[in-house]
Parts: C-alpha cells; structure tokens; sequence
C-alpha cells in the first residue's frame, strides 16, 4: 500500500525538525494511523468529503486508542461510524499491545522473567503505560498452541533406540489448594546420536495409568526402533513399560539405585560404600563390570546384610547397558542426559512459584516450552546441533553386542595399552577398597 501525499510530507517534516521528537515512534504512528484510515475508507465506501454512489455510511467523529508497540506508546485515532461499527484488522480487541510486542513479551517469560519483571523489561522498551502482570499472563496463553502442536507431532521421521523417561513436580494451585503436579519428559537419542524431546505431559501423579497413557501416545505418534529405555524404578513406570513396551530392555538408573543402596547403611559407612559401588563402573567389559558387581555385592554383604538381596533383585536392570557398545555406556546408564531438561523447567518454574491454574494452561505451556526448545531453534527441530554420543554407525546402536570392546582399541595399539594400564589400576583401588572392607569388619567383631 502507498501512502498518501500528506502522510509523507508529515513524515518529511518530523524528520526536518527532529529536536524533540521520537522519529522511530511518530513514523510507525503516522503509518498504523493511515493504514486505519485506509480500511476505514474501504468500509464506508468513499473517502473523506467524497461524494460517491459507493458510500454506505459516514464518518462520525473518532476515538483515542493508546497502543504499546516495540517503537514506545503510540496515540491514534480510530474513526466512529453513524451506522454500523468499525474496528481495524491492525489491532487487537480490548488490547493494547501489538503483536509484535506479543512476541516479546512471551519470549521474556519463557525465558524465565517474572510477569512483574515484565512490566520493567517493556518500560525499558519506551512503553510508558507499562503492562500488568495479569495482562502477561493472558498474552502467555497463546504459547499453548504451539506447545500442543510440538506436543502431538508425528515421530515416525526416524527411529531412536535409546529413551529417557523421568518427571519432576510442580506446585499448582487448584480449587483454592496448592497441590503437586507431575510433569513427565521423554526424550531419545537416534542412530546417529541426535537428541529429541519426544513429548511432555502433566499429569496428578506417576501412577501406572498415568505412565501407560503416555507411553502409548509416544507410540501412536510413531514411535519406533526402540532397544532400550532408562528410567527410574517407579512402580507405575515400571509397571507400565512392561505393559507397552513388552520386548525393550529397561535400563535402571544408576544413580537412583547407588541412592537406595546408601539408604541402607550407616551415614558413618556412605562415602566408603559409594566408592566401591562406583568401581563396578569403572570396568572396561561386560564380563568384568558382571564379576566386579558380585564382588563388591559379597563384600558388602558381609557387614551390611541388607544390601545383598537388593543387589540380586537389580543386578539385570542396572548393567542391562552392557549389552550396547562400551562407548555409549556413560551416556545410557543414566537419566543423567534427561536431568538438564529437569533443571532447566525448575529453574524457569522457580520465577512463578506456584501455578495459577491446573494444567494445561499458558502457564504450564510457558513451562514445558524450554524443553520444546533446544539452543533457540524451533519446536519442530528440538535435536541437538551436534552430537553428543560417541559418533557411530546406526548398525554399531541397533545391533548390540555382549563383548562391548572399542573397536579403536584394536586399531590402535598404544590405546590399548593406555586401557590396559587403567584397568590395571581400577582393579588395584577394588583391592584396596576390600582390604578396607575386611578392616572394617573386623572393627565390628
């Protein structure tokens, strides 16, 4: 659309004066006022004091309307008909804000600035009316679409033979009581070790018809190819893998396990035991992390007999990762992948505290949208730029293989050798870990 002669020369002379006056914000004024003329004219069928066969109402008179755009607060004058009414398509019912500054505005908040810390960010815009917390809150609700879309999106692109389950919880405040919420995250790695979001859902509690309707929506959206999934022990989480996911192994999180099995000992005893649990790890196959774990379980169990009938009960599901290729064994035995999206939401939950409304919500949307997210790309590309898996072949992951050597092991010599010199000196901290052990028991006698 051109502008009119007198538009221009208003905008010629605003920057002929220049002193004391915004030239950014009387430009975009000058050019939404005459686009708003425009549609006007195009309503009535006749432009100002034109006399037309076209013409289906008049003018009559105006009203003032203060809009916050990105270039400050701009006051225009939005024509009043005799007949009929008219609002112009440019701007927003019973809003003020642009949508541009939309934009902005939802950016900060889910980036983790408050909705009062809003207020000071658009004032720093140059928008001198401010905006109310609870206004943020309503321009928020329009992350909720794009969220749902990211949410429900097909995922039969590729396959991913690698899966992280976990949840965190959140206060929301429902029917006058702040009660807790989960919020699940599934995310998988593929062949070639691109990571993805696969979903995220809220739900009361991690309960098993919780997990397996979840679990089942990851599936119905295409979901394939999957070897292994490393989780938790939670009972509904356990038991729905088992419901949905019958023919895929269950990796169990290392570290949630070394939790449980600390749980049982002396808090005098934490710091020794978790040591010698940690040198089953530190085996280089899958033959010597077996054997180490009935070592280190014999040895322990000698002066905390609990630990013993925990160790057997969990043996398969923590070393199921020894079936997969030694160089993916510190990424997979693990949630710790899945724990910096966790962070990430609680960091950005932490700015609001309790949630107004239960789930979903723009609130809870604004939330989830970190993990839609990754280094500011789009939902629909939610992988990571670079892989952060030891690079392989999509056979080397789909195919896992019980002798889970390096293969450059063999290529290179002096690796092997610097290998071997490690183990060597793995297996004689194991030694002085049981000379402790057998020190301590006999302080006990």
């Amino acid at each position: 659309m051109a502008l009119s002669q007198s538009v221009v020369s208003e905008l010629l002379e605003a920057f002929r004066a220049g002193e004391g006056v915004d030239l950014i914000r009387e430009s975009v004024r000058l050019v939404m006022q005459e686009l708003i003329e425009t549609e006007a004219t195009q309503q009535i069928g006749a432009g100002r004091y034109e006399r037309a066969e076209t013409r289906v109402t008049d003018r009559n008179g105006s009203r003032a309307r203060l809009v916050a755009t990105q270039a400050g607060d701009v006051r225009l004058r939005i024509p009043k008909l005799r007949k009929g009414s008219f609002f112009p398509a440019i701007l927003e019912p019973r809003r003020r804000i642009d949508q541009a500054l939309y934009a902005v505005v939802m950016e900060a908040y889910v980036n983790g600035v408050s909705t009062r810390a809003v207020d000071d960010l658009v004032a720093a815009l140059g928008i001198e009316s401010g905006i109310s917390k609870s206004e943020v809150s309503r321009i928020c609700a329009g992350l909720d679409e794009q969220v749902e879309a990211f949410r429900s999106r097909p995922l039969h692109h590729t396959e991913f033979p690698y899966v992280f389950l976990d949840a965190t919880y959140l206060h929301v405040r429902r029917t006058g009581q702040v009660t807790s919420m989960a919020v699940v995250v599934a995310t998988g790695v593929t062949a070639i070790g691109g990571r993805e979001v696969l979903g995220v859902d809220v739900g009361d509690s991690e309960d098993e018809v919780f997990w397996r309707g979840f679990l089942r929506t990851l599936k119905e959206r295409g979901l394939a190819g999957v070897r292994l999934i490393i989780s938790d022990q939670h009972t509904g989480l356990v038991a729905a893998l088992g419901r949905v996911f019958q023919r895929v192994g269950h990796q169990r999180c290392r570290v949630h396990f070394a939790r449980n099995l600390l749980a049982l000992v002396p808090k005098s005893h934490k710091d020794m035991v978790a040591a010698v649990f940690r040198t089953i790890f530190a085996q280089p196959t899958a033959e010597a992390v077996a054997g180490t774990w009935d070592s280190v379980r014999d040895q322990l169990a000698a002066t905390f007999p609990k630990i013993e009938p925990l160790m057997n009960d969990a043996k398969a599901e923590v070393l199921a990762f020894t079936a997969f290729p030694r160089a993916h064994w510190p990424k997979i035995w693990s949630t710790n992948p899945l724990e910096r999206v966790n962070k990430e939401i609680k960091r950005r939950a932490r700015v609001v505290g309790i949630f107004p409304t239960s789930p979903p919500s723009s609130a809870s949307s604004a939330l989830c949208w970190p993990t839609c997210t990754t280094n500011g790309k789009s939902p629909t590309a939610a992988t990571s730029p670079k892989p952060p898996w030891p690079s392989s072949t999509p056979a080397v992951i789909l195919e896992p293989s019980p002798q889970s050597e390096p293969a450059t092991d063999t290529e290179n010599p002096s690796k092997a050798h610097q290998a071997m010199g490690l183990c060597q000196s793995r297996t004689a901290v194991l030694e002085e870990r049981a000379d402790t052990l057998h020190r301590l028991r006999a302080m006990t006698k």
